[in-house]
């Protein structure tokens, strides 16, 4: 826990659990004596669901979210990155997350003042907070880890506070990312898209075709959407392993 006064502190909210309780803990430990601002990107392709959790999560938090977007990209659509990017994923991430999310952050914070941030990192990703403050932000103040709430902890919390989570979880999604993220290489996960949102894993297949973007992996080579077999399973999706923040570069 840091002691600081007279700050301004913006928690940046993906629609996610942990983001949401990292919120809430945020103007709890700090918002006495600091100023607190709970900002969100929008994306259009995340699950439509995303919308009524935020309006419950603003209902709880008993303050305002606002909204932060990248200029270039009004429309918030992860499809319109990669078709003017011409690339959907790589080693380093995907460019909807450098574009519609970091880019959009920088953005906002180029015109509000922001003298520390908060991301949904959670007590098992203590790692990650830490490379992230080494490598993007010193200022940083990693809520949950400070707190040791795990994500479980954050699904725990919200249930008994009457907030039902995100709807995409229930429907086998390790995260409340976009539908057909492509940072997914398994695939399970994308058999998993066929299956809960064949219109959305017909999109992905046809866009990355397109651009020449080989994103499941299978039998030890990657390939195209439209060549995975519809019973081809790789690993376990990993529950509840990563949010799509500010930063990504985990695989599923």
């Amino acid at each position: 826990m840091y002691t600081i006064g007279n700050k301004e502190i913006t928690v940046w909210f993906s629609c996610g659990a942990a983001s949401a309780v990292a919120a809430k803990k945020t103007i709890e430990i700090y918002g006495p004596k600091n100023n607190i601002r709970v900002v969100n990107n929008p994306i259009k392709e995340e699950h439509e669901d995303n919308q009524r959790f935020l309006k419950d999560v603003e209902k709880w938090l008993g303050i305002e979210i606002e909204f932060a977007i990248n200029p270039k990209y009004p429309d918030c659509s992860t499809e319109t990155v990669w078709q003017k990017r011409r690339f959907m994923s790589g080693t380093m991430g995907a460019p909807c997350t450098l574009h519609l999310k970091k880019r959009a952050r920088q953005h906002w914070e180029a015109n509000n003042k922001s003298d520390h941030l908060v991301l949904g990192f959670t007590a098992d990703e203590e790692k990650r907070a830490s490379r992230f403050a080494l490598t993007e932000r010193a200022n940083l103040i990693p809520v949950l880890v400070d707190e040791n709430i795990t994500k479980q902890d954050c699904f725990d919390l919200l249930l008994s506070e009457g907030i039902a989570l995100p709807k995409i979880y229930s429907l086998g999604y390790p995260n409340a990312n976009c539908i057909g993220c492509v940072k997914a290489t398994s695939p399970t996960y994308w058999n998993l898209v066929r299956e809960t949102h064949p219109d959305i894993f017909q999109r992905r297949a046809e866009q990355s075709e397109e651009i020449g973007a080989k994103l499941v992996r299978h039998k030890g080579k990657r390939i195209l959407l439209k060549d995975l077999p519809a019973d081809a399973k790789g690993r376990d999706l990993k529950k509840f392993d990563f949010e799509c923040g500010i930063f990504c570069e985990e695989e599923i």
